[in-house]
């Protein structure tokens, strides 16, 4: 039988497609760009006869349809790997729930520790001449994903991009059950690159002025990775090379600009390696069969020992908050949760352990209580109860803010409290000063 004549065999509706999904069950929606829609819709439409379904994805771009149904909680819950701003509403409207992960461990959590999948349904590209459908930019841990799923159901979308890779970047149609062809609209997207902030620009330039050429590059999420990606593209740097878990639309611009060239690392020379990728349209139609693009699973771009064989790597990632201790916390503000641990603690340490490697925790030294309008300082003398420490205090490298840089590798608890204070605001460094005496971090000699 041809490839061609499997698939017409396998094509259903949505709504018939979703009729396998039993109460009880756990399914799998894919991942970001891919998660499903059509399906979602379907399911959603059954949700009255169906109770305790537990469905698994990350990072939603929009608001599934199983979430505006009545009373939604009375049928299904979500489980997130990683949190978007999605999922915090979700979160408030007693729907989902976050698993605490090490991202790079999370194929492996699939092959050997979590419950079977019983039903996976994802977005994917049309079918290519050898009977694979490509997930698109989100190899992260799909391939592995598929493997324990007793269904899968594959969502066709002409406008996901085909990103190339290596291996594991798909599923054979020998292995799905059923296929939908969708709407074929375009998939979701985040906001691009803004103009950056006075406050960004000061954070940037101090970063920019440490990255040698022949560097090579992971960028978290967020305005400051943002404003340093921009500032590297108007930059005299040269040969740089990428090696991320997220992969945004700053590196288009270095790329176009002719900054990334890959020539010089140490491994997947001429390649730009990343796990998944969302931003706009003009990155996606970047990396659509682009050969200098390599989509691989998060457990290779993110393997510690992997990355810390790469001279010079450079991670620049953001926190919410950091203590006196060095502690860093990037996805709670207390019991208030933002989004998840993710790659930071992987790429932290492959940065660290690296030979002329860096790692940039970056932050704006305040931000504004929503609630009170009151400013607030994002360096403390202790996380705020409930916080999540990200980083831990034994693996930070250099905190950036506004205000300075300070290295806090090899450093007492004097000198990270006396080095974190001198790059908060120095309206809140006199309280600081006073809250590290409190704790016996502050020494008589410390500047004041």
């Amino acid at each position: 039988m041809s490839y061609q004549e499997e698939y017409r065999q396998k094509l259903t509706t949505a709504e018939e497609a979703v009729k396998v999904v039993k109460s009880g069950d756990w399914v799998d929606y894919g991942w970001c760009t891919n998660t499903a829609e059509v399906l979602d819709q379907a399911l959603a439409g059954r949700m009255g006869e169906l109770h305790d379904v537990k469905v698994r994805g990350g990072i939603l771009l929009h608001m599934p349809a199983i979430a505006q149904i009545e009373n939604p909680a009375e049928h299904f819950t979500w489980n997130s790997w990683h949190m978007s701003g999605v999922e915090r509403k979700l979160v408030k409207m007693g729907l989902a729930y976050y698993a605490p992960i090490r991202y790079s461990e999370l194929p492996g959590y699939y092959r050997d520790c979590i419950d079977p999948v019983d039903v996976a349904m994802f977005q994917v590209a049309p079918m290519d001449q050898h009977g694979y459908f490509n997930f698109g930019p989100n190899a992260s841990h799909l391939y592995d994903m598929c493997k324990r799923a007793k269904h899968i159901i594959v969502e066709v979308n002409e406008n996901m991009p085909r990103c190339l890779g290596g291996y594991h970047t798909g599923v054979h149609i020998s292995q799905v059950n059923a296929i939908v062809e969708g709407p074929n609209g375009p998939i979701g997207t985040m906001p691009g690159l803004s103009e950056p902030s006075e406050i960004d620009l000061a954070v940037a330039r101090q970063i920019v002025a440490e990255i040698p050429n022949g560097a090579c590059l992971q960028l978290g999420i967020g305005s400051m990775p943002g404003a340093v990606g921009q500032m590297i593209a108007q930059s005299d740097l040269k040969d740089l090379g990428v090696h991320t878990e997220m992969y945004v639309d700053a590196f288009v611009a270095m790329t176009k600009a002719g900054k990334i060239t890959g020539a010089r690392k140490n491994f997947d020379q001429g390649r730009q390696t990343y796990a998944f990728a969302a931003g706009t349209q003009e990155l996606y139609d970047f990396l659509d069969n682009n050969p200098e693009c390599m989509n691989a699973p998060v457990d290779y771009t993110n393997d510690i020992a992997r990355m810390s064989t790469l001279d010079n790597f450079i991670s620049i990632n953001g926190a919410v908050d950091i203590d006196l201790f060095g502690q860093v916390s990037s996805e709670s503000s207390g019991i208030h949760h933002i989004s998840g641990a993710g790659g930071q603690q992987d790429f932290v340490m492959g940065a660290y352990l690296s030979r002329g490697g860096k790692s940039f925790i970056c932050c704006s030294s305040t931000f504004k209580d929503k609630a009170t309008g009151e400013v607030k300082s994002r360096i403390r003398p202790t996380l705020i109860e409930g916080s999540i420490a990200t980083c831990t205090r034994s693996n930070l490298h250099y905190v950036v803010t506004e205000h300075g840089m300070f290295n806090v590798k090899g450093k007492t608890t004097w000198e990270r409290a006396e080095g974190l204070i001198s790059v908060a605001d120095p309206r809140f460094r006199d309280e600081l000063i006073a809250a590290a005496e409190a704790m016996h971090i502050w020494r008589k000699s410390n500047k004041r």
